[in-house]
């Protein structure tokens, strides 16, 4: 039975990257709304209790039911978790007198306590919080202050029960990970023995047993997921799983002959689906970027649908799906997860009438990428960048003609093959070319033109709920627009987008 910790989220923006950290040193995790604690059998070693955007003194905030938890289990309590295990047992909480923001050191460390064991004084540490703890109920002990923090941390007597005010889970935290590590190996005894290798074995044992010789199908989109899950379940099943790989039109150049060459060389069985002319067809005079991913979601639905029925006996559909589109499908109360919805979470047409399989829906996206290193895949296919769903639909903006795609396919391959060979690929999360809905006048020779306008975006993120353009070097750029202007006929202009997300988006639609 796989040991785990779990984690009770109150809406922390925070709460995923608890989880990540302690993933980090190989002990699993889950992320759990506070309101729907999970069976605690004898796989759980340990609670964690999140932030929160709520006050423990609003008059909604939230209450979890710790009773079998509290005094029975080890149990952390962070920020709002603390300030909850203060306020509800005895305690009391008030507004801090300043606002308690940013950076801080700790003045004070009990190093005798095991949760601080190896954490050095003046240690400095993240806070994030408009509340303090002012008095701890009785048998709670203070193991660490700061300068204006009396209760930085605490300790329950006779329970192994901890309390933090600080976020030892962010990167501010110097220490943080190590608090995190005595708590998760030294105190609740985990054994850190949650590997990629050791994923890879376990998922394919589950599938055997869930699918027996039953038939999956699986649609593949050349991105990581869709891909560590093909070779999880061809490892599983092998000729039972039938991916289906569907050219909307409005994939990269050449991508489609290159994805599925790579597929072969994995061994899975893949269909190739030509659909470009019922895609362009459908999108032809459209203009709404909502309407355009209605259309393509629609059409790529009937088309796989289709396809589907040609195999016979089909029971399983197996998607990417990866555990941050399973949290923000669960959120409660507005946890950070609630920013966006996900195409994979919320399954299928009922006339589908297939159980569904998500091999990944335990994993963070580096996770993926790490299985998928276990399993052998190609960096060619780990390292890629994320590609939208409706691909370059929401890259051109206004209407799609089948002339404006082929036009936005020589620019981008000229701008992703730049980076590649400048060694700046790698140093990128998402890059593409965007296609203006405006001309400009240009002089190319002796002639005045009045030609296309596209804009480049490159940008730095973990996970795509933030991102920070990428400072590329005006060399690199200088090259590429002059590239771009020469070889591609109906542009005259190039412009390099410096927005950060938020307030813009990644994608311009």
């Amino acid at each position: 039975m796989q040991e785990k910790i779990i984690i009770l989220d109150f809406g922390s923006q925070y709460t995923q990257l608890i989880a990540r950290r302690i993933r980090e040193i190989n002990v699993y995790c889950e992320i759990h709304p506070f309101n729907k604690v999970p069976e605690l059998d004898e796989s759980v070693k340990g609670v964690i209790l999140s932030g929160s955007p709520f006050s423990v003194r609003d008059e909604k905030a939230p209450i979890p039911d710790l009773e079998s938890i509290k005094g029975k289990l080890p149990l952390l309590g962070v920020c709002y978790g603390a300030q909850f295990l203060s306020q509800y047992y005895g305690g009391e909480v008030k507004p801090s007198n300043t606002r308690e923001y940013g950076r801080a050191n700790l003045g004070y460390v009990d190093e005798n306590n095991d949760l601080l064991k190896g954490i050095s004084q003046h240690s400095q540490v993240w806070m994030s919080h408009g509340d303090t703890i002012v008095n701890l109920p009785e048998k709670y002990s203070i193991i660490a202050s700061t300068e204006e923090v009396n209760v930085a941390a605490f300790k329950i007597e006779e329970e192994i029960t901890f309390g933090l005010q600080f976020h030892p889970e962010v990167y501010h935290s110097l220490e943080g990970s190590q608090i995190l590590k005595n708590f998760v190996v030294g105190i609740c005894g985990c054994s850190q023995d949650w590997t990629p290798d050791s994923f890879v074995d376990s998922t394919v044992d589950d599938l055997k047993k869930k699918l027996g010789d039953d038939k999956v199908i699986l649609g593949l989109s050349g991105g990581v997921d869709s891909s560590v899950a093909g070779a999880l379940l061809h490892k599983a099943i092998g000729k039972n799983l039938t991916c289906i790989f569907v050219d909307n039109g409005l994939l990269r150049k050449d991508e489609y002959e290159s994805v599925l060459d790579s597929y072969k060389h994995m061994g899975l069985n893949v269909i190739g689906v030509d659909a470009k002319e019922r895609f362009l067809g459908e999108l032809n005079g459209v203009s709404d970027p909502e309407k355009k991913r209605k259309i393509i979601g629609r059409v790529f639905i009937e088309v796989f649908d289709a396809e589907a029925h040609k195999i016979k006996d089909v029971k399983w559909l197996a998607q990417g799906t990866i555990y941050p589109d399973v949290i923000e499908s669960v959120s409660v109360n507005g946890p950070s997860a609630t920013i966006k919805s996900h195409h994979n979470v919320g399954g299928l047409p009922d006339f589908m009438k297939l159980k569904i399989v998500e091999p990944l829906n335990l994993l963070f996206k580096d996770e993926v990428r790490r299985v998928g290193k276990a399993l052998e895949l190609s960096d060619n296919i780990l390292g890629r960048h994320p590609f939208p769903g409706p691909g370059l639909a929401i890259r051109i903006l206004g209407d799609i003609t089948e002339e404006k795609v082929a036009l936005l396919q020589e620019v981008d391959a000229i701008f992703i093959d730049g980076l590649k060979s400048n060694n700046l690929y790698d140093q990128v999360w998402q890059a593409g070319a965007i296609l203006l809905p405006v001309q400009s006048v240009g002089v190319m020779g002796d002639e005045r033109t009045y030609e296309k306008v596209v804009a480049l975006r490159a940008v730095a993120s973990t996970d795509g709920m933030t991102a920070d353009w990428v400072h590329l070097p005006y060399e690199f750029l200088a090259k590429v627009s002059n590239d771009i202007i020469n070889k591609v006929k109906g542009v005259n202009r190039v412009v390099y987008d410096i927005s950060s997300k938020p307030p813009a988006t990644i994608e311009w639609e």
